[in-house]
């Protein structure tokens, strides 16, 4: 009886080793599937894409690889310019992108601190890029052409 509990549990355990495995996707995959989404699918996407190269990124500084870190900031800012654009076309989660980004940002901010000096200037203008995006996300929830939108209604 006893064997049977430690198997069961032994098996349970595996199952949801196994599903967690499945679900954790890789950036190569991720971008395979953004390609063929459906437009209002790709902002999630984009920004998933984009949290996995940051964390990449970091790891990639903390390993001392900084040109390969350098890289993948660069495909999070990237993919974050993709989230902004599939949101704004598909006027669909343009709301949890912003909030998306801002939060990168602020991971960006912090990584950035632990870096050395002349590794930083790539990251400041990463995060620079990023408040750029966030601020047209911005303009088209808030904007003067929404205004004019809401005022002929």
């Amino acid at each position: 009886m006893r064997q049977g509990r430690v198997i069961s549990v032994f098996l349970i355990s595996l199952a949801l080793v196994v599903c967690a495995a499945a679900k954790e996707e890789t950036v190569e995959s991720l971008k395979a599937h953004f390609e063929q989404a459906r437009p209002e699918d790709r902002p999630t996407l984009a920004i998933q894409i984009a949290e996995h190269q940051l964390r990449n990124a970091d790891k990639l500084y903390i390993d001392g690889k900084a040109e390969e870190g350098r890289a993948a900031v660069a495909e999070v800012v990237a993919y974050c310019g993709k989230a902004r654009d599939a949101a704004t076309e598909s006027k669909k989660h343009i709301k949890n992108v912003e909030i998306d980004v801002r939060k990168i940002a602020d991971r960006l901010r912090d990584i950035k601190r632990t870096l050395a000096f002349e590794d930083q200037p790539p990251v400041d203008q990463a995060i620079r890029s990023l408040e750029d995006i966030r601020t047209q996300l911005l303009d088209e929830m808030f904007g003067k052409g929404n205004k004019n939108k809401k005022e002929k209604k």
